[in-house]
C-alpha cells in the first residue's frame, strides 16, 4: 500500500533509472495515471493502476537495454558494505580537492567538500552555470547520517574517473534533504510517482531550468546484476541529452505540470460530510488492527518502523470507545498498543546501554536495527510512552520516556539549549581503524561483555541473549549475510520478573545489577569512536521534542513516590524537563526567528540556514509552544504560538481551496508547492495544524476562535477522499478530524498565585489522566501580563479568574458545554473530577 522510502541497513535502494516519454505517447498517458493519483496529496503515492504494479520495461532514448520499472533485486550487501568500509583518509589541513561545498554549514554538504566532483550547493550560481554550458544538472540529495549516501560517496563521488564524467558533462549539485526539504519534496515526489517508492541517496538528472529528466536512487559504480552502473548511466544520459533533448525537456515540463495539478488539490466544500470523521477514525483503527503482529508487536511486517502516529491513533480511538461505553473493544486496542511499546522497548531498536531509539529494525522482532538515531523519533516516542504511563500508571513506560530524555540531555543538546538532529549508524571499530562499520559503536562480543561486566556476566548475558556466536539469529532477516557474525545486539527476550524469580533474586536487586552492568558497558563504549553527530538544529524536530519535554514535566509527577531508576535513566526531578523545553524554544526564538517579520528560518548550524521556515516548522513549533504553555510555561509561549499561527496562515494557507501548502511559494527554483497529508515517520504539517487550530479555538473566543475552526474544517475537506479511502495513511489526521467534530472541548481552568508548589501540583493533577480532548488554561490574576492577554482574547476566562481567585488557594474549574463544575482546591479532587464521565462532571 505504501512504499517506505528509507533503506534497510542490509540492502540498498534498488530503484532503476527511468525517464519520461513524449507526452503524446500512450506510455506517457499511462505514466500520468500514476502521476495524477487522486485529489488528495500524500508523501507516498498510491498506485491506482494495477497494471502498473506488474514487472514491465520501457526504453530510454539511445539506451539499448530495458530498465526494470519495479525492480527489487538487491545488490549483495557484503560487497557493498566492503566498499563502504574502504580506508578513510586521515584528517589533514590540506586536501587534494576542495569544492564550493566547503563554504556551506550543512554537515552533509561538508562531508562532500573534498570530493573530486565539482559540487555546487543548490542556488543560482549552479543554475546559471548549467545554462551557460548548456548541460544537464546532476542532483544528488541525501543527509549526513544516511548509510547508503556514504556508500555512494565512497564508490562514486570519491572516484576520479566518475568525477571527470560528472565535471565534463554535468553541473553537479548536492542538497541536504534536512536543510532543504522543499527541494527534496519536488524530486522525491517525481521519483515516487514513477516507481511507487523512493529513497536516499536520491539521484535525479535535471534540465538547466530544473525540470526532471530521469531519476533513480542509489547506483553502484559498475554494471552488475542486470542493472546499469553509475558510469554507464552517466554516459547514456549524456547520449540522450545530445540526441533526444527536446523529448526529455518537454516530458520533464509535462511531468511537473501534472504533479503540480495533482498535488495542490482544492476542497469541493467548506467542511467534511457529517459522520466522516468518526468513520475515518474507526476505519483507520480497524486497518491497523488488521496489520497487528500479535507475536512481536507493532503494525505491519519487517522492516519495522516505530511509526508513533499509529500508536497515537490507537490510543485515541481506545479513549473514545471507552467514553461511549464500548470498553471491550477499547481494551483490545489498548492491549495492542501496550504490547507493541513493550516489545519495542525490549528490542534491539532500543539502545539499552545509552538510551534512545534507533531508526527501525530490519527484522520482524525489533531486534537488529538500522542504527542511526533521529531526533524526530525520540520526541514522538517519548510522547507515546508518556501517554501509556498516563493511562496505566505503570512506571515501565515512564522509565522509557526518561530513558529517551536522558539520552537527549547527555548527547544531543548543545551549550545554548539547542537540540541536534541525528547520530549516524556507522562508526569506526577503534581509534586506529581505517574503516567505518554499521553499528560498530553499539554491538558487543560475548568476550567483551564478560570482561567488562565481571561477576554478573552470566546473569547479564542471559538477560540480553548474548552468545559467543552472536545473537543476530532470531529471524532470517536479522543478518542474512552474516555481517554481525560473533556480534550481539542487546535484546530482552524474557520478562525481568521471570528472570529474577528463576535466580531467586528480589526484583529490585536484579534491576540494580542490570543497571550497574549497563553503566560499565556505557563507560567502555564511551571510549569508542562515536558515530557522526549531525549538530544541525531543525525547527520542526525541535518542536516535537519541546512538546515531549514540556509534557513530561507534569505527567512524570504522577510516578509513585520512591520510584527507583537504574542506568541509563538518571531519575531527575521532572521540572528539569520543563527547563530543557524552555531553553530549546528560547534558542529558536533567538537564532531562527525574525522579530521584525515574525518569520522563522528552517535550521541552524554556525548561523541560520538560507532556507525559510516551512509548514512543518511552524506547525510543529506551535504544537510544542502550546504544550509549553498548557503544562505550566509562561503566557509568553501562548502569545508566540498565536503570532506564529497568524504568520503560518499568511504564508501557507490556501484561503480559497483550503489547507496549507508545504512552502511559502516564494522561491522560483522550487517547482512544486504541495499540500502534504501523509502521517509517516513524521506527522504531516496539515494534520498537526488541525490539532493546533482546535486547541487555539478552545483558548480564545469570538471571531478568532471561529476563524480557527473554519480553517480547520476547510483543511480537512481538502483531504475528504483520503480520509474515506486510505485512512491508514493519515492516522493523525483521523484523530484531528474527530477532535474537531466534538461540539465542546473540555477546559480545565486553574486560578491562583504562581509560581508555587500548590500551583505545580494542581497542574500535574490537571494532566494526570490521558485526554487529548482537554485544554488546560492557567491564570494568575495578580499578573498584569496574563490578565491583559485574557481580557483581550477571552473575557470569560478573565472573568472566571477574577471571580474565583483566592490568595491562599489554587482553584480549579472543569468546563464543557457552556457549564462549569463547582470549584475544587486540591489535586486529588481535581483528578477525581476529571476521571468522571463528561456528562456527570458538569
Amino acid at each position: 500500500l505504501m512504499a517506505t522510502s528509507l533503506q534497510s541497513s542490509l540492502s540498498p535502494p534498488t530503484l532503476p533509472l527511468i525517464n519520461h516519454l513524449s507526452p503524446r505517447s500512450s506510455s506517457a498517458n499511462s505514466m500520468l495515471k500514476r502521476l495524477v493519483v487522486s485529489s488528495s496529496v500524500r508523501h507516498f503515492l498510491y498506485l491506482h493502476n494495477k497494471s502498473a504494479r506488474k514487472r514491465s520495461y520501457i526504453h530510454i532514448p539511445s539506451l539499448s537495454w530495458p530498465f526494470s520499472v519495479i525492480s527489487r533485486r538487491p545488490i549483495h550487501s557484503l560487497k557493498v558494505l566492503a566498499m563502504a568500509e574502504q580506508s578513510q583518509k586521515p584528517t589533514s589541513q590540506t586536501h587534494k580537492h576542495t569544492n564550493r561545498l566547503a563554504a556551506e554549514h550543512s554537515p552533509y554538504l561538508l562531508q562532500h567538500a573534498h570530493n573530486p566532483v565539482n559540487w555546487y550547493p543548490w542556488g543560482e550560481e549552479a543554475f546559471q552555470e548549467a545554462r551557460k554550458r548548456d548541460v544537464p544538472i546532476f542532483l544528488s540529495i541525501g543527509y549526513s547520517t544516511c548509510h547508503w549516501c556514504h556508500v555512494m560517496e565512497v564508490e562514486s563521488f570519491e572516484d576520479e574517473g566518475v568525477a571527470k564524467l560528472l565535471n565534463d558533462w554535468f553541473v553537479s549539485i548536492k542538497v541536504d534533504r534536512e536543510e532543504r526539504p522543499d527541494v527534496d519534496k519536488v524530486y522525491m515526489t517525481y521519483v515516487q510517482a514513477l516507481y511507487g517508492g523512493g529513497g536516499w541517496p536520491l539521484s535525479v538528472f535535471l534540465s538547466p531550468d530544473l525540470k526532471p529528466l530521469m531519476g533513480g536512487t542509489y547506483f553502484p559504480p559498475d554494471d552488475n546484476y542486470g542493472r546499469p552502473g553509475f558510469k554507464t548511466v552517466l554516459r547514456k544520459v549524456k547520449e540522450a541529452w545530445d540526441s533526444k533533448r527536446d523529448v526529455l525537456v518537454k516530458s520533464g515540463a509535462f511531468a511537473i505540470e501534472q504533479l503540480s495539478e495533482a498535488l495542490s488539490a482544492s476542497a469541493s466544500s467548506n467542511k467534511l460530510p457529517d459522520g466522516l470523521s468518526q468513520t475515518a477514525l474507526r476505519l483507520c483503527a480497524e486497518q491497523l488492527a488488521g496489520s497487528y503482529d500479535s507475536v512481536y508487536g507493532g503494525f505491519g511486517s519487517a522492516p519495522k518502523f516505530p511509526r508513533p502516529v499509529e500508536i497515537q491513533l490507537m490510543l485515541y480511538q481506545s479513549k473514545r470507545l471507552e467514553e461511549i461505553g464500548n470498553s471491550g473493544e477499547a481494551k483490545e486496542g489498548l492491549k495492542m498498543v501496550l504490547f507493541s511499546l513493550q516489545c519495542m522497548a525490549r528490542g534491539g531498536i532500543h539502545d539499552h546501554v545509552g538510551g534512545g531509539f534507533h531508526r527501525y529494525s530490519v527484522d520482524e522482532c525489533w531486534h537488529v536495527p538500522h542504527f542511526e538515531k533521529m531526533l524526530y523519533d525520540q520526541g514522538q516516542l517519548a510522547n507515546v510512552y508518556l501517554d501509556a504511563f498516563s493511562i496505566t500508571k505503570d512506571t515501565t513506560y515512564s522509565c522509557i520516556s526518561r530513558d529517551i530524555f536522558d539520552y537527549l540531555r547527555r548527547d544531543m543538546i548543545g551549550p545554548n539549549g539547542e537540540i541536534f538532529s541525528a547520530e549516524d549508524a556507522d562508526s569506526a571499530e577503534s581509534e586506529s581503524a581505517t574503516r567505518k562499520k554499521e553499528g560498530a559503536f553499539y554491538i558487543w562480543t560475548s568476550a567483551e561483555v564478560e570482561d567488562i561486566v565481571g561477576e554478573h556476566a552470566t546473569l547479564f548475558m542471559d538477560h540480553y541473549y548474548i552468545k559467543p556466536s552472536g545473537n543476530c539469529d532470531l529471524s532470517r532477516m536479522s543478518d542474512p549475510h552474516n555481517e554481525f557474525k560473533g556480534k550481539n545486539v542487546l535484546i530482552e527476550r524474557n520478562s525481568t520478573s521471570a528472570m529474577a524469580s528463576k535466580l531467586g533474586i528480589p526484583i529490585e536487586k536484579y534491576l540494580d545489577i542490570l543497571g550497574s552492568c549497563r553503566q560499565k558497558l556505557f563507560d567502555v563504549r564511551s571510549k569508542r569512536p562515536r558515530p557522526h553527530l549531525d549538530d544541525k538544529v531543525i525547527v520542526s524536530w525541535n518542536g516535537l521534542v519541546i512538546s515531549s519535554f514540556a509534557r513530561a514535566s507534569k505527567i512524570l509527577k504522577g510516578e509513585s513516590e520512591g520510584t527507583k531508576f537504574n542506568f541509563p535513566v538518571v531519575g531527575c526531578n521532572p521540572k528539569e524537563y520543563m527547563e530543557v523545553a524552555e531553553k530549546a524554544a528560547s534558542f529558536i526564538r533567538r537564532q531562527l526567528y525574525n522579530q521584525q517579520t515574525h518569520r522563522l528560518q528552517h535550521s541552524f548550524r554556525n548561523g541560520p540556514s538560507k532556507a525559510p521556515g516551512f509548514l512543518d516548522d511552524y506547525a510543529f513549533l506551535i504544537s510544542g509552544l502550546l504544550d509549553l504553555y498548557e503544562f505550566g510555561g509562561a503566557i509568553f509561549w501562548l502569545v508566540w504560538a498565536i503570532e506564529l499561527q497568524d504568520i503560518q496562515d499568511e504564508l501557507f494557507l490556501d484561503r480559497e481551496g483550503g489547507g496549507y501548502f508545504n512552502t511559502p511559494g516564494e522561491d522560483p527554483s522550487v517547482l512544486l508547492r504541495v499540500k502534504e497529508d501523509h502521517d509517516g515517520a513524521e506527522p504531516s504539517g496539515n494534520s498537526v495544524s488541525v490539532i493546533n487550530l482546535v486547541r487555539l479555538a478552545s483558548m480564545v473566543s469570538g471571531n478568532r476562535s471561529d476563524l480557527y475552526r473554519q480553517n480547520a474544517e476547510h483543511l480537512l475537506a481538502v483531504f475528504e477522499n483520503r480520509l474515506k479511502d486510505m485512512a491508514m495513511a493519515v492516522p493523525l489526521m483521523c484523530c484531528a478530524a474527530d477532535m474537531l467534530s466534538i461540539p465542546s472541548r473540555k477546559q480545565v481552568v486553574l486560578v491562583g498565585n504562581k509560581p508555587s508548589v500548590e500551583f505545580e501540583d494542581m497542574l500535574a493533577a490537571a494532566h494526570a489522566s490521558y485526554d487529548p480532548n482537554r485544554t488546560v488554561i492557567h491564570i494568575d490574576p495578580t499578573d498584569a501580563e496574563e490578565t491583559e492577554f485574557w481580557e483581550g482574547n477571552n473575557r470569560n476566562i478573565a472573568l472566571m479568574a477574577k471571580n474565583n481567585f483566592s490568595a491562599d488557594k489554587v482553584v480549579a474549574l472543569v468546563c464543557q458545554n457552556f457549564t462549569c463544575s463547582s470549584p475544587v482546591t486540591d489535586p486529588k479532587s481535581l483528578e477525581a473530577l476529571l476521571s468522571k464521565k463528561a456528562s456527570s462532571s458538569v
